[in-house]
């Protein structure tokens, strides 16, 4: 192929064996596009591709991931809103016959491979990264991953525990929860921890939290896909179960989650959404 289709906020260029995506930068590209600036993704990383109506006469390209195939959309786990889906392009609906012809040139080109790689296929972003969360600072430099404490927002749990650093050798996984919901924050899996991990992130001195203007999509999703890579990288990493909480603190949080409900912070979506992930811990 070799050519290029330019839609809203980003442009795709088709190459033999990869999609090369080219973000713009600009105040309506979305923060996340900015911060990836460009992305090359292998033809194996992609399990399908559809092209279907977009709002306000637009048709979208999406090219579907394969599981397992990049860390950042691993890492986001589902909960990016399609605004901010790095694999979703917009166009103009007149270019839908042309979305097409590309569309199928790329299923053509596809192998019906459905089974998660034994390594990332598409490169995660480069350390060092860092950003600010709410009760601390995050710093990645490929081998460790530092939190250092904010008084302004750190628990006790935290200030009495100290500022924190784990080699990426010592970790299973990473946990993202997007900021732009409840409870938002980036937690780290520990491979053997001396004692269980804390179930709240606020306690726990391997998670930070996020907040309003804390842990921006754009910058702690980028920085959790970095880690999540290199602790792949590192070797095989056993499953480590998340924590379960104990009945009176999930009651405790409900009735939190309902005041925010009731005081219009928390739309009837999120609440449901998180009132079910809740009782699920039970």
């Amino acid at each position: 192929m070799g050519d290029v289709l330019a839609g809203f906020h980003a442009a795709w260029e088709f190459e033999s064996d990869s999609v090369l995506i080219r973000f713009e930068r600009g105040i309506r590209t979305p923060k996340l596009f900015q911060a990836l600036g460009e992305r090359r993704i292998p033809l194996e990383a992609i399990a399908g591709v559809t092209l279907t109506p977009g709002k306000r006469g637009t048709v979208v390209l999406h090219a579907v991931p394969r599981a397992g195939a990049d860390p950042l959309m691993e890492a986001a786990a589902g909960q990016l809103k399609e605004g901010g889906d790095p694999y979703r392009l917009v166009l103009p609906a007149d270019r839908e016959t042309l979305a097409e012809y590309y569309a199928d040139e790329l299923r053509a080109a596809l192998t019906e491979d459905a089974e998660p790689p034994e390594r990332y296929l598409v490169p995660p972003p480069e350390a060092p990264l860092h950003f600010k969360a709410y009760d601390g600072k995050a710093s990645f430099d490929g081998r460790a991953v530092s939190f250092r404490w904010f008084w302004t927002g750190a628990s006790s749990a935290k200030w009495k525990a100290g500022d924190q650093s784990f080699p990426v050798t010592g970790l299973s996984g990473v946990e993202w929860r997007s900021p732009e919901v409840f409870e938002g924050h980036l937690r780290l899996l520990r491979r053997e921890p001396a004692t269980a991990q804390p179930a709240q992130a606020d306690q726990d001195p391997a998670a930070v939290v996020f907040g309003l203007g804390y842990g921006p999509v754009h910058e702690s999703l980028p920085f959790a896909a970095s880690v999540l890579a290199a602790v792949r990288a590192s070797g095989p990493t056993p499953v480590t179960a998340v924590p379960r909480r104990d009945p009176a603190d999930i009651a405790d949080r409900i009735r939190h989650l309902g005041e925010l409900h009731q005081a219009g912070l928390v739309t009837d979506e999120e609440f449901t959404t998180k009132k079910a992930e809740l009782l699920a811990e039970l």
